[in-house]
């Protein structure tokens, strides 16, 4: 796992030790600016061979390897040097090639614009791979007795990945030509109380609206803490307001907010009225299974499509576009705050799958049996 305090304290939550690999996320992801390509192409190496070095020794005597991320190269070379199984899950399908859906952006050095035909952009996306991840996998393969991966996106992915998301919220069906298993989303059962100043604060007044954006440092939109309060303020609600990786925060002396650092969104989102945020795998899913209603504002690669379904599904709105306007989050909150949207959130919540990491860990182990 990367360094980041976020990552040590959930493990130790979950009772797992974590051996801290490459640079922090928060480090990559918290500057005032989106990563640059040259950005990406100076970290790539540096997580390849972290992961050949630190996963290399670490896995010494383990059953199997399970790979998440954007792009593990190294994990699943350091599994077949040390024999044993390997299996990367996803959250999304967004980087899984597809005859229907075209690629997400990927940092590149060229100019030339991405082709029309889908076939023609998923092999401009083979390259792009390559380009990032190609020379140091097989400079580090080499090292330890391995042949050179001719198509590292494909070694990675392998024909057969997991993915970890709802089929309700994600349905995987038809999304790629691999063969996709699909487990439902691994939820960490979260226990942590509400501080007393929350209690109070959630006691002291109607459900109000939760308004985060998470890790996205460099995406979060400009001024969103005060359009959002003006917003609530307007249609007469009370807000809390999660600081996330882009320390949001409020200068107004008001009452009818309250700002909150790490808290148990489990617990939380079954006490607001709505909640406002970027469409991340994890936030949209805690927000389905607590029944509230969304309000998803994305920002990258995957959020415009959990947006999609979240208003497909009746249960919240899709902002159009990453930047709210007074106007534009005003319309979407009204729609979530109907008593349809509402009614249809706590319906679909019944429906979320909850034992999707229990699904994962079982074929985890069968996988590793059938190789002893």
């Amino acid at each position: 796992m990367p360094p980041d305090e976020d990552f040590a304290v959930l493990l130790e939550r979950a009772g797992v030790p974590m051996v801290p690999l490459g640079p922090t996320v928060h480090s990559v992801v918290a500057n005032p600016k989106p990563p640059t390509a040259e950005d990406a192409f100076r970290l790539a190496p540096e997580l390849v061979a972290a992961r050949f070095e630190t996963l290399g020794a670490v896995a010494e005597g383990s059953d199997a390897v399970l790979a998440t991320g954007l792009m593990p190269a190294g994990a699943r070379d350091v599994a077949d040097k040390l024999g044993i199984p390997y299996v990367l899950a996803c959250f999304h399908t967004a980087g899984l090639p597809s005859q229907h859906i075209p690629p997400a952006g990927r940092p590149h050095r060229d100019s030339e614009p991405d082709a029309t035909d889908i076939r023609a952009r998923w092999e401009q996306d083979t390259q792009r791979v390559n380009a990032l991840y190609r020379d140091a996998v097989n400079r580090h393969r080499a090292a330890i007795g391995l042949p050179p991966v001719d198509n590292v996106r494909e070694y990675v992915l392998t024909d057969r990945p997991w993915l970890a998301a709802d089929p309700l919220l994600w349905p995987g069906q038809d999304k790629t030509d691999l063969d996709l298993v699909q487990t439902g989303a691994w939820i960490l059962p979260d226990d942590r109380p509400l501080s007393q100043e929350l209690e109070a604060f959630l006691n002291a007044g109607a459900p109000p609206v939760y308004v985060g954006f998470g890790s996205m440092a460099a995406h979060a939109p400009k001024d969103v803490a005060r359009i959002a309060i003006d917003v609530c303020r307007a249609q007469g609600r009370r807000m809390l307001l999660a600081r996330g990786w882009a320390e949001l925060t409020l200068t107004d002396e008001g009452d009818d907010f309250f700002i909150v650092g790490d808290v148990n969104q489990q617990a939380l989102f079954s006490r607001v009225a709505a909640v406002v945020h970027h469409g991340g795998a994890g936030t949209t899913t805690t927000a389905a299974r607590a029944g509230a209603a969304q309000v998803v504002v994305p920002q990258i690669v995957d959020q415009p499509e959990w947006a999609a379904r979240v208003a497909e599904l009746g249960i919240g709105a899709a902002h159009d576009g990453s930047t709210p306007t007074f106007d534009s989050l005003s319309a979407a909150l009204k729609t979530v705050l109907t008593t349809e949207t509402q009614a249809q959130a706590k319906a679909v919540a019944a429906t979320i799958r909850t034992d999707g990491a229990k699904v994962a860990a079982n074929l985890l182990i069968e996988a590793a049996e059938k190789k002893v």
